[in-house]
Order: structure tokens, then sequence, then C-alpha cells
């Protein structure tokens, strides 16, 4: 694969590591960088399936380095770092069953439920801005379970819109937007390993790849979380709303034109 693909020159490094910078500064807030580290590994020649794999080790990186910066600043709560493992096997059993369904009608139920996300938190005016919740209930707990394991099965096996999806809910449990979008991280950093452990056992990764870029996504990840931690949810919010938008464009354009 090394050999088809060509050596590394100067150009693809920087390539990689402008790419890795941008998706990482995104990413470590409020998702989404797949955006842009995913079709900027597909222009460079690799197959899907290498390009996903190489994505998931340069992405993992990052969001590891996003949940550090989180978790310092005591934007994660203890309730999602109990949940992580679930997004873990989730995403693992995910990345094994991508074919269940049809991709077509993936995207079409991802693009409602997006669409939904954004208009109701749109309408939303001070959704977020504090947290309300002090302990989950029984109820809110199960319901994270539910989230922690469907959202990591989702992320293994189709992705996105993950971290969109987790920030609404952990938002709806009552979580102001910046913890909300911490919270989200520690399990998008699960899910992420799931699946990379995934994309390992069947070598569909770009090692050289995936490290460059994963180097560039370390510094993007520490400037996008602080920045995200400095400037509180008149930050995330506006942010979120525009991934999350983006996010439905893809979707769109790919079911009409693709």
């Amino acid at each position: 694969m090394e050999n088809f693909i060509g050596s590394l020159d100067t150009l693809t490094i920087v390539f990689l590591v402008v790419a890795g910078f941008i998706s990482a500064f995104i990413d470590s807030t409020v998702g989404g960088g797949g955006l842009i580290s995913t079709p900027a590994l597909l222009s460079l020649g690799l197959p899907v399936p290498y390009a996903l794999g190489t994505n998931k080790v340069a992405a993992s990186v990052g969001a590891f380095t996003s949940v550090i910066s989180f978790w310092r600043a005591g934007k994660i709560k203890k309730a999602a770092l109990a949940l992580m493992p679930l997004s873990f096997i989730g995403s693992a059993l995910g990345a094994y069953v991508v074919y269940l369904l049809p991709e077509k009608l993936m995207k079409n139920i991802i693009v409602v439920l997006l669409v939904a996300v954004a208009i109701y938190t749109y309408r939303r005016k001070d959704w977020g801005d504090t947290g309300t919740v002090q302990r989950l209930g029984m109820q809110a707990l199960i319901g994270a379970f539910i989230m922690a394991f469907g959202m990591g099965f989702y992320d293994g096996f189709f992705g996105p819109g993950t971290g969109s999806f987790l920030i609404f809910g952990f938002l709806y449990l009552g979580y102001d937007f910046v913890t909300a979008a911490g919270n989200a991280k520690a399990l998008n950093f699960a899910s992420g390993v799931g699946a990379l452990v995934a994309f390992a056992m069947s070598g569909t990764i770009m090692w050289s790849y995936g490290l460059i870029m994963a180097s560039a996504m370390v510094v993007g990840a520490l400037c996008g979380s602080r920045l995200a931690i400095k400037k509180g949810a008149s930050y995330v919010r506006p942010l979120y709303l525009l991934v999350t938008t983006l996010l439905i464009g893809k979707q769109v354009y790919e079911i009409l034109f693709k």
C-alpha cells in the first residue's frame, strides 16, 4: 500500500499538517473535523477504507488531547467517563457491521435528525448557557447508557454528525454547552478508539500519513479546546450550529449528486 500511494514528499507532509490542525481545532469543540481530514486524505489518493482508517488514527490522538484539556478544566463529568466503555464497545461492533443498513437510507435519516437538532438548538436561545444538572436520575442515566452505546455504534459504522448528536444529548440532560462538548469529546474518543481497533485488525490504515496528521491534530486540539473553555457558550453554540449546518449540507449533497 505504501508503494501504491507513493513516498511522502514535503508538500504532502505540509498538506497533512495543515489539514490536521484545522480539522482538530474544530473537532476539539463540537466535532465535525472529519469534514476536513477525511476529504484531505482521499485527495491524496487513499482508497476509502484506508482514508477512514487513517483518519481514525489521527482523530483519536486529537480527541485524546481534547479530553485531557477539558478534564483539567473540570468540563468532563465522571458520568461521561463511566459511559466511555459503552461507546468503545458500540463503535467496535458498528465498524464490523458497516453494511448492516443501506448507506442511502442512513443519509436520509441523518439529514432529518440533524435538521431537527439544529432547529431545536437554534430556537432555544439560552439553552446551554448554564448547567442545570447536579446528579443524573435513574431515567436520565438509562438514557445516557443508551446514548453512549448507540452513538458509539453509529460512529463505528457510519459516523457523520456523531459529535453534534452527543452534544445535543448532553445538553438535553441539562449540561451547559462547554461541559456538554467536553463530555461528548470523551465519548467520541472512546468510540474512535473502538473503530480504530477494528480498522487496525482489518489492515486498512496508512500509519505514516496518520501519525503525521496526528501530530498536527495534537496542537489543533489544544488550541481549539482551550479557546472553547475560555470563551464558553458564546463561542461553542454558534460553532456547533455552523458545523451541524455544514454536516446537513454535506449529507444533502451526497444524496442528490452521488
